[in-house]
């Protein structure tokens, strides 16, 4: 086994496998893609609080599954992060404890965590390497989800080394498509433009106003590109080393504002406010090592934009 990677592949088929936060943006494209393997999904009737550590193990215990896939998690965007620090620290904390520990209890074959590309230094070199966890500080718009989710990376690694389970976590970069948030206290860039440019083409407002310089880069990746690195994962990897996924193509938010106004049809003026934060100012994975193996991202971020927005045209209330 090279760098985690698997000589022979963990076989999926006939497993029980529970994606914790199934009806979110990326347990819900989970679920689709796994509809093309031979497992089964299993979905609780009633709902389950996450946060209740009884809860969590008795379901665990009763249903038994073969792996796990911790996709719940509290998550927002700037002022989301800013103003809800505990609830964002508290409840991303003990949801994946609450999972991390019944599925050792359970003995669970396989264990997937997601964590989050902003778990990495405010200033790590670019693009940032697995390598760059814990080396620096982190960005304090979202520190309190980033040190959630540090957390759960460590756990998995404690448990692997301490029990011997074979428990992996993920970095993926900034996620948009099918199922994300279209609320503005909450939403993350991508769907708050969306929401925004939307908005000022039907009102026909001259100006649309922004958070930050515009100047900060990121890069981006649709869910469904996510949920086919997250088979691949599972099939292929094992190794506390955490393993980044991203597209490797960035994009200043002054430049994704422009692409999603000309996708939506809106022709006013774009303005930035630089009196508000800006976050991270570059922020880009070095995905290599996945890449190396096989994986690429194949849905490119003007026609993802494109199916997102003619969809959520003729589906969702606030865009008809």
């Amino acid at each position: 086994m090279a760098d985690g990677w698997l000589e022979s592949p963990f076989s999926l088929a006939g497993k029980k496998i529970w994606i914790a936060g199934h009806t979110g943006m990326v347990g819900a494209a989970l679920v689709r893609r796994l509809q093309l393997e031979n497992c089964e999904v299993i979905i609780p009737v009633a709902r389950i609080d996450l946060r209740e550590q009884g809860s969590v193990r008795d379901w665990v215990k009763d249903q038994r599954p073969d792996i796990v896939v911790i996709a719940a998690a509290r998550v927002g965007g700037i002022a989301a992060n800013v103003t809800r620090p505990g609830e964002f620290l508290y409840d991303n904390l003990i949801i994946e404890a609450n999972i991390i520990h019944a599925a050792h209890e359970a003995v669970v074959e396989k264990l997937l965590f997601l964590g989050s590309s902003c778990i990495y230094p405010k200033l790590a070199a670019q693009p940032i390497p697995e390598e760059s966890l814990l080396t620096g500080a982190l960005e304090p718009t979202n520190q309190a989800y980033a040190l959630a989710k540090i957390a759960g990376v460590e756990m998995c690694g404690a448990y692997r080394k301490q029990y011997g389970c074979d428990f992996i976590s993920v970095m993926p970069c900034n996620l948009y498509g099918p199922g994300d948030t279209y609320d503005l206290e909450a939403s993350h860039v991508i769907p708050a433009l969306l929401m925004k440019m939307h908005r000022a083409k039907i009102e026909n407002a001259s100006q649309v106003s922004l958070w930050g310089s515009g100047q900060p880069l990121r890069e981006f990746l649709h869910v469904d590109d996510l949920a086919e690195a997250l088979v691949f994962c599972l099939e292929n990897y094992s190794s506390e080393k955490p393993l980044n996924i991203g597209s490797g193509i960035e994009m200043s938010i002054a430049d994704l504002a422009t692409l999603i106004a000309e996708i939506v049809g809106y022709k006013g003026v774009i303005a930035f406010d630089p009196a508000h934060p800006d976050g991270t100012p570059r922020k880009i994975l070095d995905s290599s090592r996945i890449k190396s193996k096989g994986w690429a991202p194949k849905i490119a971020l003007s026609q993802g934009l494109k199916m997102i927005y003619d969809d959520l045209v003729k589906t969702h209330s606030f865009f008809m």
